[in-house]
């Protein structure tokens, strides 16, 4: 007859809890489309929303229950491991929270930036510094919740102190292990605040042409010309020189290179090139210049040097004259094709 009270009270919490659970779906439920509506209106309370939504959803439950337990008898068997489950729990829906509000502000930034535009230079340097901090944030906010829900168990206190006493050895030894993971890390904090490269720059690295497609936490991949992807450690960017097309804009000057005949006059081909050149759709209309650049005892070297609003015109410019500028010798001006020329002395009689 003692247990009675105690088994009527937790009848009643088990009751309560579930009418807390249903209310709390019914309220989130009804009350989601009032708040996406209102938050259409705002792109960075939207994607905070649909972010949120979620983790809200489990929260306000836990929280209504934690504050549900308050009210029963602090003598109920059992009730002290029902709370730390809850308690716990809690925390985890706070820290879901935390790491998707970090990702919904994220989100925001990068969708008031589109990098679809013709000039995305200051779009692509914010949505670089915004994918970068977000993972960081995200990961410093997971590590604390975790840290938060050990605190609650009384042993893992107590392991953590007893740790302590081998913090130099331990941390020694982690640090050597995680050397390389710590600089991947601190160079990605780095190209964050620097700004040496964006998403969607063009960089020159090992020698492979590609454009830069993720920047993760460790790591960079980059989308080569020809659809490959090139991973590469972010510490390999402060350790070594690479060449960034994109660095100030996208704007780039190109070079054709063309051996001819000293029988060739360079002002019939530069009024070519620049016709080719006023007839492309890759052409900026900045720069079109033909120069002899070199000459030997052969021929001498021409170099057509044209601009380009980004690298892959460029590259497709460069294709269209030198087809064009050789179409246009090899028809105008075929003597002037570079000649092997040899003196042959007659034969003695």
């Amino acid at each position: 007859m003692t247990w009675l009270p105690f088994e009527g009270a937790w009848g009643k919490f088990i009751i309560a809890a579930a009418a807390i659970v249903v209310l709390s779906q019914l309220a989130q439920r009804l009350l989601r489309p009032v708040v996406l509506r209102v938050s259409a209106h705002s792109t960075m309370l939207l994607a905070l929303t649909r972010r949120c939504d979620r983790p809200v959803q489990l929260l306000v439950p836990l929280a209504a229950m934690q504050v549900a337990l308050q009210a029963l008898p602090d003598s109920l068997p059992g009730l002290g491991f029902i709370e730390h489950i809850n308690a716990a729990l809690t925390i985890g829906a706070i820290t879901w929270l935390a790491m998707a509000a970090i990702r919904g502000v994220g989100d925001g930034i990068i969708a008031l930036h589109p990098a679809e535009v013709a000039d995305n230079l200051t779009a692509r340097r914010i949505q670089t510094q915004t994918r970068v901090l977000t993972r960081v944030a995200s990961g410093a906010a997971l590590v604390a919740g975790v840290a938060f829900v050990l605190m609650t168990f009384p042993r893992a206190r107590q392991f953590g102190a007893s740790l302590l006493a081998s913090a130099g050895v331990a941390g020694l030894v982690v640090g050597i292990a995680a050397r390389s993971v710590v600089g991947n890390l601190l160079a990605g904090l780095e190209i964050a605040l620097a700004q040496p490269m964006r998403i969607d720059d063009v960089l020159i690295v090992e020698g492979e042409w590609g454009r830069v497609e993720e920047i993760r936490a460790t790591y960079v991949v980059l989308r080569l010309w020809d659809e490959r992807r090139l991973i590469v450690p972010l510490g390999w960017f402060t350790d070594h020189p690479f060449q960034n097309w994109t660095r100030r804009s996208a704007d780039i000057l190109g070079t054709v290179m063309l051996w001819a005949d000293y029988t060739l006059p360079v002002q019939a081909l530069r009024a070519e090139a620049q016709r080719l050149c006023e007839r492309s759709s890759h052409w900026d209309r900045r720069v079109c210049v033909v120069q002899v650049t070199d000459a030997n005892e052969r021929a001498m070297q021409l170099r057509i040097l044209v601009s380009a609003s980004s690298s892959g015109a460029a590259f497709d410019l460069r294709c269209e004259l030198r087809e064009g500028l050789i179409d246009f010798i090899q028809r105008e001006f075929p003597a002037a094709l570079p000649t092997l020329r040899a003196h042959v002395e007659p034969r003695a009689a």
